[in-house]
């Protein structure tokens, strides 16, 4: 019985971030870059079902978001895609799939360590403080990494995709990081507590009284 409801949680987690990646919920452009709902599911997934499974659909958004960046072009979309050329030369680069991979493979990892660490380390046992902080970890893991990756392995290109000094482009950097990226990070983390305590409940992971 648990074979089939993790079979049939981990088709569902796929049917939603196919239907995000198909629709304007999935990827919402904010100036060069993409601020994304994405890695929800990917972080909902690692927690109900673990770190392996986790994996499994964080690489499938990384394989997604690079098939969009290829098919979609914007300004950034060499950084997301070793298939469309750097800026000033012909030809793609394959530090774009250390961007587009590493970052979503951690999303289905972090999150259920955290969950179990903080759990483990409460007295109180509370869960939905747990899962809100395993969702918000997730989702800053995936922009801290994707956007300290984007700086180390493309200054130069990111600084004339968004117009300023190579000495201006970790603050740039930064402000992605605190505006978008901390958004994003507290609607996963509500995301999590309010989809996860229901999953897991139906999973047979908690016990209701444990929820708070």
């Amino acid at each position: 019985m648990k074979n089939t409801k993790t079979f049939a949680l981990t088709a569902m987690f796929l049917a939603v971030m196919i239907l995000l990646a198909v629709t304007p919920l999935g990827f919402i452009p904010i100036g060069p870059i993409n601020a994304t709902t994405m890695h929800i599911p990917v972080i909902i997934a690692s927690i109900v079902l673990g770190p392996r499974l986790g994996a499994f659909l964080g690489g499938t958004f990384g394989l997604i978001s690079m098939i969009r960046s290829t098919v979609v072009q914007t300004p950034l979309s060499f950084v997301f895609s070793p298939f469309i050329p750097v800026i000033g030369t012909d030809h793609g680069s394959l530090k774009a799939l250390l961007i587009v991979f590493i970052p979503r493979l951690l999303i289905g990892v972090v999150p259920y360590f955290v969950y179990k660490g903080i759990l483990k380390l409460s007295s109180n046992k509370c869960h939905t403080a747990s899962l809100f902080l395993a969702g918000l970890a997730g989702s800053l893991v995936n922009t801290i990494l994707v956007m300290n990756m984007i700086y180390f392995l493309f200054q130069k290109d990111y600084a004339q995709v968004i117009g300023k000094s190579i000495h201006a482009v970790y603050s740039a950097i930064l402000a992605v990081i605190f505006t978008s990226g901390v958004l994003e990070g507290i609607i996963a983390g509500i995301a999590a507590a309010a989809v996860c305590s229901v999953l897991l409940r139906l999973m047979h992971a908690i016990p209701q009284k444990n929820n708070c």
